[in-house]
C-alpha cells in the first residue's frame, strides 16, 4: 500500500468519524442527506460482498466492516434514532435516476460478466455520483453548517488521493484500472468547486446566495 491510498483511507475514515460525531453531538440530522447516506450504504454493501469470500489482509477487512457497519448505523441515526430532525422536504434528489442508470451501465460495461464484478463496478459507479443528493440539499436549503462542510472537504479529499494513489500504481506497479479511474475523476469534479471555496475563502459555514457559494466566518472542526 502506498502513502497516498493509506491518506485517503483515513480521510475516509475521518469524513465518516466527523459526520457521526455531528450527528451524536448534536442529536441531529439536520442538512444531511438521508438519499446520500442510503447511495452509500448501497455503494459499500455491493462493493464487499467479497468480504465472504475472499481475504486480503486484517487492514483490508477491517476497512471493510468499518464502513459497512458505519454506512449502516448512518441510516439508523437519520430514520429513526433522530428522525424528527431529518428535513425530508429538502432531500427530495430522485435517486432512481442514479441507481438505474448506473446498474444499466455495470451490466454493459465491467471487467468480467460475473455478479460479483457486476455489483463491484456498480459500486465504483455509483459511489462517483452518490454525492449528489447532499450537493442538492444543500443548494436547496442554502446552507452548509461547518460540520457538513468538513464532511464534505474529508470525502472529496479522500477521493483526490485515490486518483494520486491510481497515477503511482500505473508509474510504479504498471497497474490501470480504467473503469476505477474514470469513475474517480468524474467524483473529484463534482467536488472541485467546493474544494476551492473551501481552501480559498475559509472552513466556515457554506452558504448559496444569488447561484454563488460563499463561507461564513470558520469555525473549530468539532464545534457545534
Amino acid at each position: 500500500m502506498n502513502i497516498f491510498r493509506l491518506i485517503g483511507d483515513m480521510s475516509h475514515l475521518l469524513a465518516i468519524i466527523i459526520l457521526l460525531i455531528k450527528m451524536w453531538k448534536t442529536r441531529s440530522v439536520a442538512g444531511i442527506s438521508g438519499k446520500s447516506q442510503i447511495l452509500f450504504a448501497l455503494v459499500f454493501t455491493t462493493r464487499y460482498l467479497d468480504l465472504f469470500t475472499s481475504f486480503v489482509s486484517i487492514y483490508n477487512t477491517c476497512m471493510k466492516v468499518f464502513f459497512i457497519s458505519a454506512s449502516y448505523f448512518t441510516l439508523f441515526l437519520m430514520y429513526h434514532k433522530f428522525k424528527a430532525t431529518y428535513d425530508s422536504n429538502h432531500d427530495t434528489f430522485r435517486i432512481e435516476f442514479l441507481v438505474v442508470p448506473v446498474g444499466g451501465l455495470a451490466f454493459l460495461v465491467n471487467h468480467e460478466f460475473a455478479p460479483l464484478e457486476i455489483l463491484w463496478t456498480f459500486s465504483i459507479y455509483l459511489e462517483s455520483v452518490a454525492i449528489l443528493p447532499q450537493l442538492f440539499m444543500v443548494s436547496k436549503t442554502g446552507e452548509a453548517e461547518t460540520i457538513t462542510s468538513h464532511y464534505l472537504f474529508a470525502l472529496g479529499s479522500y477521493r483526490g488521493l485515490y486518483l494520486l494513489n491510481w497515477i503511482y500504481r500505473y508509474y510504479f506497479e504498471g497497474f490501470f484500472d480504467l473503469i476505477a479511474v474514470v469513475a474517480g475523476v468524474v467524483q473529484t469534479i463534482l467536488y472541485c468547486d467546493f474544494f476551492y471555496l473551501y481552501i480559498t475563502k475559509g472552513k466556515g459555514s457554506l452558504l448559496f446566495t444569488n447561484n454563488e457559494i460563499v463561507f461564513k466566518d470558520s469555525a473549530p472542526l468539532l464545534e457545534v
